[in-house]
């Protein structure tokens, strides 16, 4: 777990029995639940995926690409669960990132990127939800790098539907597509079809990532949306 102050002033994840998260009312402690394994063919995949970036990392890389993925992360802070700025290794970068590509079916990188800075991502939209065909129209600024070549891709993950009164949104989400960046770049809006049915006056949650073609990836970005 993490936490900040002299006992507990903000907390994330577990110890013992109690789990420490926060909400729009503030910090809150519960009692620890142990998830079910879940074995959806998404999980399955991204399980599969860190496994063989892990072996990769060891047996694929050079000495000289995991000095240079080492360095990326040492000049590029990453955000904990507290909104802390924190370093991470260059193997944690390295997963982070080909994570996101072997989900969304891009060849993994083994270079790391030469520019320090996370990816950019223009906080996207969604346009509508349309209950009888489960297509949500996503509205996204095609002047963003994700955008403007090949490799580069908005990734869009939607959670199960809600009651319309559900604003806060923890997930899971599931991945649901993406929109691909190209020379040429896209037009916004398009569509996605989410992976859950749902029906009108359900709220539907999003969740967006972009990932650059030299492999950055930005931080998420949600949104919901009352379907039609």
């Amino acid at each position: 777990m993490k936490y900040t102050s002299q006992i507990v002033a903000a907390g994330s994840g577990s110890i013992g029995g109690c789990t420490f998260s926060r909400n729009r009312s503030g910090a809150y402690i519960r009692n620890r639940a142990i998830p079910v394994n879940p074995t959806s063919a998404s999980q399955v995949l991204v399980r599969g995926a860190l496994a063989t970036l892990v072996a990769r990392w060891t047996s694929v890389l050079t000495p000289a690409q995991r000095t240079a993925w080492e360095t990326w992360a040492a000049n590029t802070p990453q955000t904990d669960a507290l909104g802390n700025p924190i370093n991470i290794t260059g193997q944690n970068a390295y997963v982070m990132m080909n994570t996101l590509r072997i989900q969304t079916g891009i060849a993994v990188i083994d270079v790391a990127p030469i520019v320090f800075a996370n990816a950019v991502l223009t906080p996207p939209g969604i346009v509508s939800a349309t209950g009888s065909t489960d297509v949500l129209s996503i509205s996204f600024t095609n002047t963003d790098l994700w955008a403007t070549a090949v490799g580069g891709r908005l990734m869009v993950f939607i959670g199960r539907p809600q009651n319309p009164s559900k604003v806060f949104f923890g997930g899971p989400y599931r991945y649901a597509g993406a929109i691909n960046g190209a020379v040429v770049p896209p037009t916004s809006p398009l569509p996605i079809t989410s992976p859950f049915d749902f029906t009108a006056s359900q709220r539907i949650h999003v969740r967006f990532r972009a990932i650059n073609a030299d492999g950055r990836i930005s931080t998420s970005w949600k949104s919901s949306i009352i379907a039609v």
